[in-house]
């Protein structure tokens, strides 16, 4: 297991230009390790919902990587669009999982399946070119250039701590969808 906050940091050790875009306890956390916030699409409230704006974004611009940073309760909101991904095979989209086994948003409550479900295979089940599953930092610092640098669409389950994510939720403030826009046109 690796502390979610750690998970972050790792990730963001390796980002270049890619858009990423956090829902719930990444959005908390994301801001603080970012690099690139012109190209950070947080969403606040929308639990379940960043696996199908990472998916748009990457239909839309097929020339970025888009790494889609969600939670198992948020995945577990909306689970089709494994299936919506995988049949749309977007080869520039990361979907990292980071599996904490409670919904931290709302209080800790335990998620179903926690413990018996595998995320990989139930990405790879679903067509996912690639998936992987994660529990030491070794294996992610040994695997993650390589997940995201690969052609997607990939998966990567990171089991992190429960209740790891800290402060308020980040406001997407005046112009933000805008200025990634105009961001990404810039290129």
């Amino acid at each position: 297991m690796i502390v979610g906050t750690r998970a972050l940091e790792m990730l963001s050790e390796h980002r270049t230009d890619e858009v990423v875009v956090t829902t719930m306890s990444a959005a908390r956390v994301w801001p603080t390790v970012s690099s690139r916030p012109d190209l950070d699409l947080p969403l606040k409230g929308c639990m379940g919902k960043a696996s199908s704006l990472g998916l748009g974004v990457a239909l839309a611009r097929p020339d970025v990587k888009v790494v889609v940073l969600d939670g198992d309760g948020s995945l577990l909101m909306n689970l089709g669009s494994l299936v919506t991904i995988a049949g749309q095979a977007p080869k520039n989209l990361v979907h990292v999982v980071l599996e904490g086994g409670t919904y931290d948003t709302s209080g800790g409550q335990p998620t179903p399946g926690d413990g018996v479900l595998d995320w990989a295979a139930v990405a790879k089940g679903a067509g996912y070119k690639t998936s992987a599953s994660i529990d030491t930092e070794e294996e992610l610092t040994k695997q993650w250039p390589s997940l995201l640098a690969a052609e997607g669409p990939v998966f990567v389950r990171i089991r992190v701590n429960s209740m790891w994510a800290f402060g308020p939720m980040p406001g997407l403030g005046d112009n933000h969808w805008q200025n990634v826009a105009a961001t990404l046109a810039s290129r």
